[in-house]
């Protein structure tokens, strides 16, 4: 009996060590693993930081991006910041409950801010700086009690702030700024401690933080009989000024805006011509146009002031018309600064993947030293002064 078991023993313990590796593998990913992979389904990887993102894997603590801890290994940071990521964020990301840093910045995420992120309690940093998030900012975010940095500057967020923010005793570091964030700043708790820079680039904010009043504390300051006659005697005459200097500006801009269109159409042609000759490279944002990037600089090469379309502040705008017949309009935009290519190239990225009816397609662009060159589809409508005035004149 002895001698049985014992020849028996080696292929029963061999046995049982395939059986547990059977059943790890069929528990699969963990649950943070899960979060995570549901993260990247709708976004667009540009430089495959997410591609080693297997969902056969164990657990997600080798992933790029991302660390655990070494005893639970819980997901505990997500960093992957500038790498041009791009897609709405998965409310998923909500179940990684023992997150405490999720740094998304400088990149192209759109869409809302997850309510779900107030689930994640353990959260102390939250970087969202730099995408294009829309929406209200989640008020969610007010349970997260651990919460030392919330940066969720340069998006496209509206509404007002939430007042459970100031609930969060442990916030050191608060920015809303370059939004569109409306309505008077909240100063219970530790919203009152923040200063202009936190919310700058929200015109339509108000309050102390930022001294400026809102409508309601304005309509508050009742004025004196005497006061009223004052104010009332220094409106008629401001309102007579304004109305004799609004018609001298209108004189003035109709003159000077013959003499832009004259002066600076001139000056651009030159400049373009400069440009395309100085080395120029094209990007295009959808391959269904027939021409190679040699072909559209050959054309822009041939440009001049009778292919001016139209003079405006951002730029001026040129009829381009390729050898098959087909026409396009050119708008050529000056740099501003050392930044703007990085800030212009990620505004056309959006802008040229979207396609709706009531916006004219951006093709793509043209990157020359001084200035940016977009390539858009011509309508031949006109433009919407001449379309306006048209109106006007039918009334």
């Amino acid at each position: 009996m002895a001698i049985l078991l014992n020849y028996l023993q080696k292929p029963l313990q061999v046995y049982v060590l395939s059986l547990c590796c059977l059943i790890s593998i069929c528990q699969g990913l963990t649950a943070d693993g899960e979060a995570l992979v549901s993260f990247r389904t709708n976004i667009i990887n540009s430089d495959d930081v997410l591609g080693q993102w297997r969902p056969g894997d164990p657990d997600p603590c080798g992933w790029k991006g991302v660390t655990c801890d070494s005893k639970t290994m819980r997901v505990i940071s997500l960093n992957v910041s500038n790498h041009k990521l791009k897609g709405p964020l998965s409310p998923d990301i909500g179940r990684l409950d023992q997150l405490k840093f999720l740094d998304l910045r400088h990149n192209n995420f759109y869409g809302a801010v997850p309510p779900e992120l107030g689930n994640c309690t353990e959260l102390q940093g939250l970087f969202l700086q730099n995408n294009y998030l829309s929406g209200f900012i989640p008020t969610g975010l007010g349970n997260l009690s651990n919460l030392q940095t919330l940066d969720v500057s340069s998006n496209s967020l509206d509404g007002s702030i939430p007042t459970s923010i100031g609930n969060l005793r442990n916030l050191v570091n608060f920015n809303v700024s370059s939004n569109f964030l409306a309505g008077p700043i909240p100063t219970v708790g530790v919203l009152g401690q923040f200063g202009s820079d936190s919310f700058v680039g929200n015109s339509d904010l108000c309050g102390e933080q930022i001294n400026k009043l809102c409508k309601d504390d304005v309509g508050s300051q009742q004025p004196t009989g005497s006061q009223n006659m004052k104010k009332n005697s220094g409106r008629l005459f401001i309102s007579a000024s304004a109305t004799v200097g609004a018609l001298l500006l209108v004189a003035l801009m109709c003159f000077w805006g013959c003499f832009l269109y004259k002066k600076l159409g001139k000056n651009d042609v030159k400049g373009l011509a400069k440009d395309v000759s100085g080395g120029a490279s094209i990007v295009m944002f959808h391959g269904d146009l027939p021409y190679s990037s040699k072909d559209i600089i050959k054309k822009l090469e041939t440009l001049n002031e009778e292919h001016i379309i139209g003079v405006g502040g951002f730029g001026t705008v040129y009829k381009l018309a390729m050898d098959d017949g087909n026409i396009f309009a050119l708008k050529r935009i000056m740099k501003l600064n050392e930044g703007f290519d990085r800030f212009f190239e990620r505004e056309l990225a959006i802008l040229g993947s979207v396609k709706h009816k009531y916006l004219v397609n951006l093709r793509g662009y043209c990157n020359s030293p001084t200035s940016k060159l977009l390539l858009y589809d011509y309508l031949p409508g006109g433009n919407l002064d001449e379309a306006l005035h048209e109106n006007g004149n039918q009334l």
